[in-house]
């Protein structure tokens, strides 16, 4: 059985999932289910920006190669997802959630 074909459930299940995802602290993959994307993508807002400070894009690029070489692609996620705000001209960003 895939991984994202297990049922995901909430509090310690959730993490244990998401965890499931991880090996040596990097990302394994970006899950393309959107549910088991969001839960990680959740995770990974809650855990690498703190909810009141702002970032640059280069800062955020930073925070996310550290658990995965594609940041361009988790921090669209994170944009389109409504976990990360960006300024209309993209220089800075701030945790939304």
């Amino acid at each position: 059985m895939h991984d994202d074909d297990s049922p995901s459930g909430t509090g310690t299940g959730t993490a244990q999932s998401v965890a499931a995802l991880f090996s040596h602290g990097r990302l394994t993959a970006i899950p393309r289910k959107t549910a088991r994307r969001e839960q990680v993508l959740t995770h990974l807002a809650e855990t690498l920006f703190e909810r009141d400070r702002t970032y640059n894009e280069r800062e955020v690029n930073e925070a996310l190669h550290t658990v995965h070489d594609d940041a361009a692609a988790l921090r669209r996620y994170l944009v389109i997802g409504g976990m990360l705000t960006r300024t209309r001209d993209g220089s800075s960003y701030h945790r939304a959630r």
